[in-house]
């Protein structure tokens, strides 16, 4: 119970900052809280939700994914020279262009938790051989799709679009997962204690893969999303997407040492980044503005991860000592 009432509090948190920016943005620009700026925004974030929504499950148990953003561009070229070239239909297309995520996810896990490479090696390998393949595949130009792919990006309800209600559904889907079954309970110790789950006579290994592929499956559903809102396949997509996903699931208070995270509060790191970006915009902040103010932003959420670690390791201590006093 009171783990629950933590995790409500951190959310509400969470919830407060992103209206407080609102809010702030909304003081300096008359425009900024208006209905047109609240739909730019949800159907801007789409690909980054899913993608953090995967990157916390992998931060989660100690790792780390930098290819993310190679293996969207990858895939996001594949649908196009699925739908292009080769004359496929979309939902064929789709099935290549998140079963090639899920690989190059699936490549990642064996090869980091079988040979025992530390997840930022193998990852930033991969990140060189995804971006590789899609200027091969598209002989480094742009592909053109137009209205097949498009429809996941075109207003819907209210002015959303579909990609955005996939994304919630997403973020919902991955919180119950993490919070309610046993493979989300089993992250969270192998992230706490590897070594306790072992002595439990646990083998961590294939939910340690699982984790890696559900972040490439998730980064394939994102290059769709991504790619209807173009129209079209670039193979430099993603660019920077990364570091984007990281910024957003650790600001959200997943702890890049593991053991300690939540899929809603990435998702309100998401919203946190990119009002941000759209309320600096708004009020005329320049590009290397945006980016100091974004950077200083995720160092100071870096910074709180690492007090809150020390608190937590300060009470432990405390504990055992008076522990072994009794």
């Amino acid at each position: 119970m009171a783990r629950i009432f933590k995790g409500m509090a951190e959310s509400t948190a969470m919830l407060l900052v992103w209206v407080g920016l609102l809010v702030l943005f909304g003081l300096f620009s008359e425009n900024f809280l208006s209905v047109a700026t609240f739909r730019t925004l949800a159907n801007s974030i789409p690909t980054l939700t899913v993608v953090s929504s995967g990157m916390t499950l992998v931060l989660l148990i100690g790792g780390i994914d930098l290819s993310v953003g190679s293996v969207l561009g990858l895939c996001g070229s594949l649908l196009g020279l699925a739908m292009v070239n080769w004359h496929w239909p979309f939902a064929a297309a789709a099935l290549l262009c998140t079963g090639a995520g899920l690989f190059a996810g699936w490549m990642n896990g064996v090869i980091s938790v079988q040979f025992g490479i530390p997840s930022f090696i193998v990852t930033l390998g991969m990140l060189e051989i995804a971006r590789g393949l899609a200027y091969l595949t598209t002989h480094s130009q742009t592909q053109y799709i137009g209205g097949a792919v498009e429809s996941l990006a075109a207003n819907w309800r209210l002015g959303i679009s579909p990609a955005f209600v996939l994304a919630v559904l997403v973020v919902i889907v991955a919180q119950v997962i993490l919070s309610k079954t046993l493979f989300g309970r089993l992250l969270v110790a192998i992230g706490t204690n590897m070594q306790a789950v072992r002595l439990a006579g646990i083998n961590p290994r294939r939910a340690q893969v699982v984790a890696f592929c559900i972040v490439g499956f998730l980064t394939g559903l994102g290059a769709l999303f991504y790619t209807s809102r173009l129209g079209s396949a670039d193979p430099n997509a993603g660019a920077g997407l990364e570091l984007s996903a990281i910024a957003a699931v650790v600001i959200g208070g997943t702890s890049l040492l593991g053991g300690r995270g939540s899929v809603i509060n990435s998702f309100f790191g998401v919203l946190i980044i990119v009002t941000l970006q759209a309320g600096l915009a708004q009020i005329g902040a320049s590009e290397p503005v945006k980016r100091v103010v974004t950077g200083g932003v995720i160092i100071a959420a870096v910074m709180l991860d690492a007090w809150r670690h020390h608190l937590t390791r300060a009470k432990l201590g405390r504990f055992g000592r008076l522990f072994a006093r009794s």
